[in-house]
């Protein structure tokens, strides 16, 4: 597929507006889940980190499964995965008012849903870093803020279809509003050349009338040759059952019977596709050779390597008070009448706005976005330090908002990983870093509640998770010292499309 460069604007503002309301959508049930968090504790009586895995595998079943996720999207397109994944996102929902107990909704919940939600986020990230460039933090911005406006709006929404529907009543509602999935993905138009022809096909691509032809050693095609004649011999046996005795006694008069240049012919075209089909594997077993190689080669460089543990660290501690805020706030004997407002309300909003405010600064020349998103990670360290000290609503919110604000760096880590790999490779190293986020979202609830369950209080399991996003954060920062790259340069030089960042350079 050959690709237009990017027109960073037209139809491009038809995909960001789409893919806005497709994570809307997609996102607000199972970012939100905290809601549902507390009719499950009520309605299954398990513990709460046996209860957190719902949630938790969600949010992160669909990043573990990122690098299949990328493999779907650039084998099919952005637009048939995302229709695909609607279909995914509301059956899961649905299937999860029907839930007799949690382990039932692990699988419609958890795995289909957070698969489906995995799909889509890969279709929309990619085909929007394919329609801009130098508003790509913008469009990222934009796009990444429909989850926060889910989280926002779904919050109170399914708090409210809970009082009037029951549980039960409110996943099969928020399942149908899923299906508008399908209306949005189909307006994800792919950007090709139209007036570039066409990459012309290899033989191994296409098998013509005529099989292409691999030249082998002559020995090789006579002893093909010599178990075509025994295979044709016993072809004519088995079509002819009841005459297969009469048929053995006269093969010799039939073989001799036929067309000479007809005999060769097909034993020709035999080994060709014997030969064809030994050269398609190789060329296949080259290929899987090739992703590995490239893996391989993206780890060589320090940025990239702190930056997937910097994700999982950063998942692993930052993403429970999304999902637990509000069990933190019943653990603390808050009074639901000092509600203002749902503490997760406030970090979908609040995210909103950090996602458009981080999304914005990136794209100044003069700010290094390696240095914002490590900044972005020692203060949701800090900010989680604070949790045991919160008791009342006031502190919590606070803490709610500073918390979301700060979670909007996910506007701009596909940016971080663009300039450090290049968009050519994009979305294979953002398909590996999905994976280690996915993996510290499914870890990070399920340890904070075992944390509780443990200890019958949450202040131990929030010094946890802020050690882990302090450590992924100093360790990002330090393999962006100055001093490494300058190592990097006198020692040997990066392979083509790959790079890490400058510290002293504008990112």
């Amino acid at each position: 597929m050959v690709f237009r460069k990017p027109p960073d604007g037209g139809w491009g503002w038809v995909i960001v507006i789409v893919s806005f309301f497709t994570q809307f959508l997609c996102y607000g049930s199972p970012l939100a889940v905290g809601v549902l968090y507390l009719e499950w504790l009520d309605a299954f009586g398990e513990g709460k980190g046996k209860t957190a895995w719902v949630g938790s595998l969600a949010n992160g079943i669909g990043l573990l499964a990122s690098p299949v996720c990328s493999v779907c999207v650039s084998s099919f397109g952005a637009r048939p995965v995302a229709i695909f994944s609607g279909f995914m996102v509301a059956g899961g929902l649905m299937m999860s008012s029907f839930a007799p107990n949690i382990y039932f909704l692990y699988v419609s919940y958890g795995i289909v849903v957070g698969l489906g939600c995995g799909l889509l986020y890969t279709a929309t990230v990619t085909i929007t870093c394919q329609y801009f460039d130098k508003r790509r933090g913008l469009a990222l911005g934009l796009i990444s803020t429909g989850s926060s406006v889910g989280l926002f709006i779904y919050a109170a929404l399914q708090r409210e279809l809970i009082e009037l529907y029951g549980l039960d009543g409110c996943l099969l509602i928020v399942g149908a509003l899923s299906l508008n999935i399908l209306a949005c993905g189909s307006l994800m138009r792919p950007l090709e050349s139209s007036s570039s022809p066409p990459p012309e096909k290899t033989c191994v691509d296409i098998v013509p009338d005529q099989y292409f032809v691999y030249h082998e050693k002559e020995k090789t095609v006579e002893e093909n040759i010599s178990i075509l004649e025994k295979g044709y011999i016993d072809e004519k046996c088995v079509n002819n059952v009841p005459d297969c005795k009469q048929d053995g006694i006269l093969n010799k008069n039939i073989l001799s019977s036929i067309n000479i240049n007809e005999k060769d012919t097909y034993k020709k075209k035999v080994v060709e596709q014997t030969n064809f089909c030994k050269q398609l594997a190789k060329r296949k077993w080259q290929l899987y050779l090739t992703y590995w190689k490239e893996t391989m080669v993206l780890f060589k460089n320090k940025v990239f390597s702190a930056l997937f543990v910097a994700i999982l660290l950063f998942d692993i501690g930052g993403f429970p008070p999304s999902l637990l805020m509000e069990d933190v706030a019943r653990s603390a004997n808050i009074s639901e009448d000092d509600y203002y407002m749902p503490l997760i309300s406030i970090i979908g909003i609040m995210t909103t706005v950090g996602k458009l405010v981080l999304g914005i600064l990136a794209d100044f020349k003069w700010v290094n976005t390696l240095y914002l998103y490590v900044t972005t990670l020692i203060m949701t360290g800090v900010a989680l330090f604070a949790i045991p000290f919160a008791k009342s609503y006031l502190t919590l919110a606070m803490l709610s908002g500073i918390l979301g604000f700060l979670t909007g760096n996910w506007s701009i880590f596909p940016y971080v990983t663009t300039k450090t790999v290049g968009i050519e490779k994009l979305t294979h190293a953002y398909g590996i870093l999905m994976f280690f986020a996915g993996l510290g979202n499914s870890l990070g609830p399920p340890i904070v509640g075992w944390f509780y369950d443990w200890t019958q209080e949450y202040d131990t399991a929030f010094y946890f998770s802020g050690f882990c996003v302090l450590l992924g954060g100093f360790l990002l920062l330090l393999a962006a010292l100055p001093c490494w790259n300058a190592c990097a340069n006198q020692s040997s030089k990066l392979p083509p499309n790959t790079y890490s960042y400058k510290v002293a350079s504008n990112a």
